[in-house]
């Protein structure tokens, strides 16, 4: 039984191909799931008549909406992989698309947001908007980023785990994203691996203390790392030939490996920090995952609370 077996597919209007939704479908013809088509609509002019009442504004609002809930039922109807599959539609008045889509997300229990990124056509880069970041942030369910690509069979499916931490949360962490990189590679009928990076030498100890070995140091540093990861492997049940571990940030390393295996999916935890401290620092995820050229799944630590209640 697949843990994505109830998911929520965000459209997105202006856009031609509606990843999300294709890659939703997909997904649940995979794994005997139900797909949730949602759409998040809102027009600030409606708010702003003030010659009309706020019953009449309502109903001009549910027009639009009626609209649009018409339109994505014809627009599901078109999907060639819908015909198999419980599809539901839901569009809501919302002026916070994020805020919507968590809610609805939290309200019904989804296992899965599924959403489409942006294709900039000139730098033929993804771009994140900010209710993908938002989503990323503070969703407490699981979230696919999605490209318009196929999944093919044998493909590879990283899992970026962070191994040198001892930290319970991470290790947690840690196999929840094996458990579910495990569980894509059965889905895809693909090959797992996994992916860890760790710091180099920090210059200024080498500077500051002459006595510093900084060889024996990194040497020591790999050995921690890789003895971890081969640890970590065996209780996941991957084999060490798909294992990966490698010196440098892990916005380097990860998209570097990703690159090198032609990825079809990373599969990554994200801690959703908020405030100041996600201004100064960053989120290490969201660096990750703006250097990826591919499919990404991002997952909350157990216990996260989503900052946007019910």
């Amino acid at each position: 039984m697949s843990g994505f077996n109830k998911i929520l597919a965000v459209v997105d209007p202006t856009e031609e191909q509606q990843k999300s939704l294709a890659r939703a479908l997909e997904l649940a013809n995979k794994c005997n799931g139900k797909v949730t088509a949602f759409l998040s609509i809102y027009d600030f002019s409606y708010d702003m008549t003030t010659m009309l009442s706020v019953e009449e504004r309502e109903i001009m609002r549910q027009a639009v909406v009626d609209d649009r809930t018409e339109w994505l039922v014809q627009l599901i109807e078109q999907q060639p992989n819908a015909h198999d599959i419980h599809v539901d539609v839901k569009v809501v008045w919302h002026n916070r698309p994020y805020e919507s889509i968590i809610v609805e997300a939290i309200a019904e229990n989804y296992d899965l947001i599924v959403k489409g990124t942006q294709q900039h056509d000139t730098l033929k880069s993804v771009i994140f908007t900010p209710t993908d970041w938002h989503l990323l942030r503070k969703s407490p369910k699981s979230v696919l980023l999605v490209k318009d690509h196929a999944w093919p069979e044998n493909g590879a499916i990283i899992g970026a785990v962070n191994v040198g931490s001892e930290d319970e949360a991470h290790i947690s962490l840690n196999n929840r994203i094996s458990a579910t990189s495990l569980e894509m590679g059965g889905l895809l009928k693909g090959h797992v691996h996994l992916v860890n990076s760790y710091p180099g030498t920090p210059v200024n100890i080498a500077i500051e203390i002459p006595e510093f070995d900084p060889q024996t140091y990194n040497q020591s540093v790999k050995n921690h790392h890789e003895d971890n990861m081969r640890q970590h492997a065996e209780k996941s049940g991957i084999g060490a030939e798909f294992c990966h571990v490698k010196e440098g940030l892990p916005e380097d390393v990860i998209p570097a490996i990703a690159k090198q295996l032609d990825a079809e999916l990373v599969v990554i935890g994200t801690v959703g920090r908020q405030g100041i401290s996600a201004a100064l620092i960053g989120n290490t995820a969201e660096h990750v995952i703006d250097m990826l050229d591919c499919d990404v799944l991002a997952l909350k630590p157990e216990g996260f609370e989503s900052p946007v209640k019910v």
